[in-house]
């Protein structure tokens, strides 16, 4: 188990942890949380063992086997399933155990320790699973939302997004007996996410998962760890329960204070009264001596709550744009046209809430883009309302932020690109007291973008789409990197927008407050999706096995259209027929001793197959030393020639497939 007693941890001056005390029983599934900068990430540290505690005792089993994601951005020509496979830190180890062991059986073949040696790395290597090591990590690739014909892609080819999530299933590859996930939803579309809940059910060790996302804490927690005012408090149960029992304790708490408060009043009176009275005086003093033994009750510290609001739009067209006969998706001068949605005529009308499902690659953010103008429509027309204003909220959005440039520096450059509508709103002054709605206070204005936190960037593009009141929101995964106070603070912008919405997010929570209708885009189209998200995450699944089908179907299709198909020929004269006869005969006079040799090496790699089998289950016996050595030293003989023996065996058929 993980103890902490009287932990202290500090980030430079500050004190994150004071005296913090808890246990984490294998096998548990916490969530961690708190608010942004509470000390999350720190105490994340101090469990990887790259931050020691200042005081106070930390103890961690010393052999459990850790897993946790790596938060640099992965660059190598790697194929991603190559890349997902050497997340198996145990399998790499043995993968050079055994290498080492080859080079010195072949230095010296007659050691019998070098033998043993080699004996027991083929036999460790097997029981660590180099068996199956591709499919499992194909498995989770797929799972993270990649397509088949990715697997051998490298990693470099992918954005960001798409490494990170190769990152998270090099985490999941890794055979660990403690899991740390730090923020793993950032980066994956809905029905990845689905996929990635059902796996960490399954996960049999113990795991601790920071997140913002309520529903993924309530699908995958059974214990809460709340860091607040410097103090760890431990509660059963999920991020809901947690909630609940946080409630009636902060109720209770605040009873005890009102409670206590008049009982220091009722003693500080009594005090006042009759300390100068000498009848009175030795009670006086008892009474001040009680105050002195009182342990006082806590009052609540009542937090800087996060909120902000959209102003009402200047006008609101109806309909805000419609959609006729639109062909969407990507063209450039190098590859031909990519459309991946057809067909579209939709309206898009005032006050309209509308939540955009779709599995990862259908065309989601292709949608919002055209119609957020990031993108040309490549057929049809979009008709605007008279007056459409948009507020683009995109993924990449935090991307596009100049990192040296301040907020106060966006705010001004923003103001100067709306021109004279807003000069009104333009002042330094002015825009500092906007800035100071969204919690950059003081010298935040004055601090580069570049040094921010991923919630603070989020923040500030809330911020900068607030300021330009549009009447149509576009948001595509706008989430990302929000905690919780500030997901909810979102969440009761947006119920009180008088415009329109259309949003695209995994976070469950935000898609059932915040919308009351959706959109569903798959197979090409997009329609009116009749359901609620319980329903959407069954449709999920049953598109994933009707994807699997297709796949499976393409390729029966690739295999059937190899296939040599006889042709219809007119008739062949008397010297075409001879001709053909002595073809064929010549061809089947070539053919013969291929086909014997062909049975001869199916016969010998099925003989080879048996031997070797026989060696791993004989070496999985205890054996002398010189035995070991002779059996792995001719497992090694084995490999080598079952390898060649197949090399041979596809020249062979590829041979006589020619001359059919």
């Amino acid at each position: 188990m993980i103890t902490l007693k009287n932990v202290i941890l500090r980030r430079s001056a500050k004190v994150l942890l004071d005296g913090a005390s808890v246990t984490i029983n294998p096998g548990e599934k916490v969530g961690l949380v708190g608010r942004n900068g509470a000390g999350k990430s720190t105490l994340f540290a101090l469990f990887n063992g790259t931050l020691h505690e200042d005081g106070g005792d930390f103890s961690i089993p010393k052999q459990w086997r850790m897993a946790q994601v790596a938060q640099n951005m992965p660059e190598t020509d790697e194929s991603a399933t190559d890349f997902v496979v050497t997340g198996d830190t145990r399998l790499v180890e043995l993968r050079e155990a055994l290498a080492a062991a080859e080079a010195g059986h072949e230095a010296d073949p007659d050691d019998a320790d070098l033998g043993m040696a080699l004996a027991h790395a083929y036999t460790d290597l097997a029981d660590a699973g180099e068996h199956d090591a591709v499919p499992r990590a194909q498995a989770l690739i797929l799972g993270l939302g990649f397509k088949p014909h990715e697997l051998d892609q490298p990693v470099n080819s992918f954005s960001g997004g798409w490494r990170m999530r190769l990152q998270l299933a090099r985490a999941l590859m890794c055979p660990s007996d403690l899991l740390l996930l730090d923020e793993p939803t950032n980066h994956l579309d809905l029905d990845a996410l689905v996929w990635l809940e059902a796996w960490l059910q399954k996960y049999a060790g113990t795991m601790i998962v920071i997140s913002h996302d309520r529903e993924f804490l309530d699908a995958v927690t059974d214990v809460t760890l709340h860091i607040e005012h410097a103090r760890l408090n431990r509660y059963g149960g999920n991020y809901s329960a947690f909630e609940t029992l946080r409630a009636q304790q902060l109720e209770l708490q605040q009873a005890a204070y009102a409670k206590q408060q008049d009982k220091i009043a009722h003693l500080q009176k009594f005090i006042d009264r009759f300390k100068a009275k000498a009848s009175k005086a030795k009670q006086a003093q008892s009474r001040v001596k009680a105050l002195e033994r009182m342990e006082k009750v806590a009052p609540l510290l009542a937090e800087a709550d996060f909120s902000f609001e959209f102003k009402e739009p200047g006008n609101i067209p109806n309909p805000m744009l419609t959609i006729s006969d639109g062909s969407f998706g990507y063209q450039s001068e190098d590859e031909p046209t990519r459309i991946v949605l057809r067909g579209v005529n939709r309206s898009v009308l005032a006050g309209q809430r509308i939540g955009i499902l779709g599995a990862n690659g259908q065309g989601k953010s292709t949608l919002v883009k055209t119609i957020a103008r990031e993108m040309g429509a490549l057929a049809g027309t979009i008709t605007e309302g008279k007056g459409l204003n948009i507020g683009y909220f995109a993924q990449q959005e935090l991307d596009v932020l100049r990192p040296q440039d301040t907020p106060l520096e966006h705010m001004v450059r923003l103001a100067r690109e709306l021109g004279a509508a807003a000069r009104e709103r333009t002042g330094e002054q002015d825009l500092r007291g906007f800035l100071g709605s969204f919690n950059f206070s003081g010298d935040m204005v004055k601090q580069p973008v570049g040094t921010m936190s991923g919630g603070e960037k989020a923040r500030l593009v809330l911020a900068m789409m607030v300021w330009q009141r549009p009447n149509l929101l576009l948001l595509d995964e706008p989430t990302n990197h929000l905690d919780l106070a500030t997901r909810e603070a979102l969440a009761v912008a947006l119920n009180e927008f008088e415009g329109t919405l259309m949003l695209v997010s995994h976070d469950r929570a935000l898609l059932r407050s915040v919308c009351d209708e959706f959109w569903l885009v798959g197979r090409g189209v997009v329609s009116d999706f009749d359901g609620d998200l319980d329903d959407y995450q069954r449709y999920l699944l049953e598109e994933s096995k009707r994807l699997r089908e297709e796949a499976k179907a393409a390729m029966n299709a690739v295999a059937v259209e190899l296939t040599p198909v006889a042709q219809e020929t007119p008739p062949a004269g008397k010297d075409q027929r001879r001709q053909d006869a002595q073809d064929r005969q010549q061809r089947s006079e070539r053919a013969k001793p291929l086909k014997r040799e062909l049975a001869q090496v199916d016969q010998r790699l099925a003989d080879a197959g048996a031997e070797k089998a026989a060696l791993e289950s004989r070496l999985a016996q205890p054996l002398p030393a010189p035995e070991i050595a002779e059996a792995g030293k001719r497992l090694k003989a084995l490999n080598d020639e079952i390898e060649q023996l197949e090399e041979r065996w596809l020249d062979l058929s590829d041979q006589l497939e020619a001359l059919a």
